[in-house]
């Protein structure tokens, strides 16, 4: 009995010591692994952030609140040297990043250690194929995308404006090393073509002009002007201190900015070949489909091999064609429907304020609230001197400390209205990339997330996101037509939406077609005619915008279709559970991410 009892009273503090030991082990390795993780995020921040003050300001509002007590301000001049030591850091933050145990993290870190990972990986494969990226792109370039950057750089204190001020004094350095890699570029055979450079020059010398500056003119002048106003309506410079930094923008865009682009403009032209032709897909480059592959991976989030991609558009292609063809033949008057809603200005709402508010209002059943409620928000037209050159529409996104600052762009030389119109801005406002940024940012913060997630990109999940909530946006404008008394309009919205799919596949596929498989602008031209596209110059624009930006209807399309097959997965694993609302949460919470990421988040939680 004795022996039972000390037994039963020592059994259990036999197993404590273990135990305990076990814990101790558990917290320490635990404890190591998180610290190890937090310093290497912390250093690839900062390495990513301290010399370039234009990615820090549009990163973080207040970057003090993340550890930036003390940064150069420099904007990121290009230099081989620099490049090839930035490849091998990342080679080094693998290798670090592979030593510690993903299992031993917190869940949102150990979800951060896995996209990190695969983005250090993917960019480092992508080392073959430097000189194939193209930082004057004639629809993308940095020539028209720095303007608008600069023109949107909030003024939130003294030291923003002295840091844009220190910006523009480097453009010329900037724009010079632009050059020097367009030199290597050429080097390697891998030019742009003369077409295209031709386009990137007509920009350079347009952009920025003598005539506007002297006049006092330019959007660089008058969005300069009323940022400081609201400095000054805010007691944070006098009237003394607003006349110096005018007189400060005013001597760095003449003497430094101007001389920057003319220098640019004719450095280009010294590199041009006198070659009239059209540019090519990259397949006719050395190493041009496996580049295409890398960028399409990289652009959509997509692990498809091409020929995977290639059976997807396939596919839709033909099932948006059926829908299209149905939808014309079920109702005798469906064409004439069409023409009207696309033609007509019949559309209920006008502004894009009012689109917007109607927006936020119709998404509430089928996507949840936004955290901290909604966002506000402020349209503005792009200036004329950017119009040619700029997207139809387009939102900066907000830094992830600053989710009430929200800008959406509308290109007035567009002329876009009525339903063209409501459904950009979903595309761009509600529920698109204002919406998906401002709860992504939120529920960062509120989750307490490593800032260097912040550094992740994942284009196809954010563009083709949006382009899934712009084809829910004609249902909107269907309800909203039907709720003004013309279902007529609500049917004719709905044949449209088939025709911009059908549209938008063909584009990828054509994309793929010139990229991949060589199509010659002939070819593009007979497949355009089987769709009654007929007139030549059509099909040479379309070619010609194709060969410019690689991947990029695929970035749209392809990561619309991965958004599809995830919603068809979500409905089959979660059945009476699955709701639209349910499936949006999901996104919301688990993006922005590759979309190996969230098939394996959907399928395992």
């Amino acid at each position: 009995m004795r022996q039972k009892i000390f037994q039963k009273k020592n059994f259990p503090f036999l197993l404590l010591i273990p135990m305990f030991l076990f814990l101790g082990i558990l917290y320490l390795a635990n404890g190591k692994d998180t610290r190890a993780f937090h310093s290497l995020t912390d250093s690839l921040l900062h390495e990513e952030l301290d010399e370039n003050t234009l990615n820090l300001h549009y990163t973080f509002a207040d970057p003090k609140e993340f550890g930036f007590e003390d940064y150069t301000v420099s904007l990121p001049v290009y230099s081989k040297a620099e490049t090839d030591s930035t490849y091998e850091k990342q080679r080094i933050y693998l290798d670090n990043l592979h030593k510690i145990h993903p299992a031993n993290l917190s869940d949102t870190d150990e979800n951060t250690y896995y996209l990190l990972e695969n983005q250090l990986s993917h960019s480092l494969c992508g080392l073959p194929f430097f000189y194939y990226d193209e930082p004057l792109s004639p629809s993308s370039g940095m020539q028209s995308q720095l303007p608008v950057l600069l023109a949107e750089y909030t003024f939130r204190s003294v030291g923003d404006v002295e840091d844009y001020l220190k910006l523009l004094d480097q453009t010329d350095e900037y724009f010079a090393s632009l050059l020097v890699f367009e030199t290597e570029k050429k080097a390697a055979g891998l030019l742009q073509s003369d077409l295209s450079l031709s386009k990137v020059r007509t920009q350079c010398d347009t952009i920025l002009c003598k005539e506007d500056l002297d006049a006092g003119t330019h959007f660089l002048q008058t969005t300069f002007e009323e940022r400081l106003q609201i400095l000054k309506d805010q007691n944070l410079i006098t009237d003394k201190e607003l006349q110096k930094y005018r007189e400060e923008n005013n001597r760095l865009l003449r003497y430094v900015m101007l001389p920057a682009y003319e220098q640019l403009s004719d450095g280009l032209f010294l590199l041009m070949n006198d070659d009239s032709s059209l540019p090519e897909g990259l397949c006719h480059k050395p190493q041009g489909r496996e580049y295409y592959e890398w960028l399409t991976k990289s652009l959509t989030g997509s692990e498809r091999s091409m020929e995977e991609i290639k059976a997807m558009l396939y596919t839709r292609f033909d099932k948006s064609y059926r829908l299209l063809s149905q939808a014309l033949n079920n109702n005798p008057t469906s064409s004439m429907m069409w023409m009207q809603a696309i033609t007509e200005d019949t559309f209920p709402l006008h502004s894009p304020e009012e689109m917007l508010l109607d927006l936020q209002t119709r998404i509430q059943k089928d996507f949840p609230d936004l955290p901290e409620g909604n966002a506000g928000f402020t349209v503005k037209e792009v200036a004329d001197s950017l119009s040619p050159y700029c997207a139809p529409a387009f939102y900066l996104t907000p830094p992830l400390d600053d989710t009430d600052t929200n800008v959406i762009y509308i290109n007035k030389s567009e002329e876009k209205s009525g339903l063209e119109l409501y459904t950009t801005l979903a595309h761009e406002g509600y529920p698109g990339h204002l919406y998906q940024s401002v709860y992504s940012n939120r529920l960062f913060l509120k989750e307490n997330a490593d800032p260097a997630r912040a550094l992740l990109s994942y284009p196809g999940f954010q563009e083709g996101y949006a382009l899934y909530v712009e084809f829910l946006s004609y249902d909107y404008a269907a309800d909203l037509a039907g709720e003004n008394g013309n279902p007529d309009l609500a049917y004719g919205y709905e044949v449209e939406k088939y025709n911009r799919d059908m549209q938008l596949c063909l584009l990828a596929f054509l994309d793929v077609s010139i990229h991949y498989d060589g199509a010659t602008p002939e070819e593009i031209y007979k497949v355009l005619c089987s769709i009654g596209i007929t007139d030549y110059a059509t099909a040479e624009n379309v070619y010609t915008y194709i060969t410019e930006e690689p991947a990029n209807y695929l970035k749209y399309y392809i990561g619309y279709l991965e958004i599809e097959n995830l919603k068809e997965e979500a409905a089959k694993l979660w059945g009476e559970n699955y709701s639209d609302l349910n499936f949006h949460l999901f996104l919301m919470e688990n993006g922005p991410a590759d979309f190996t990421y969230l098939r394996e988040k959907l399928h395992n939680g």
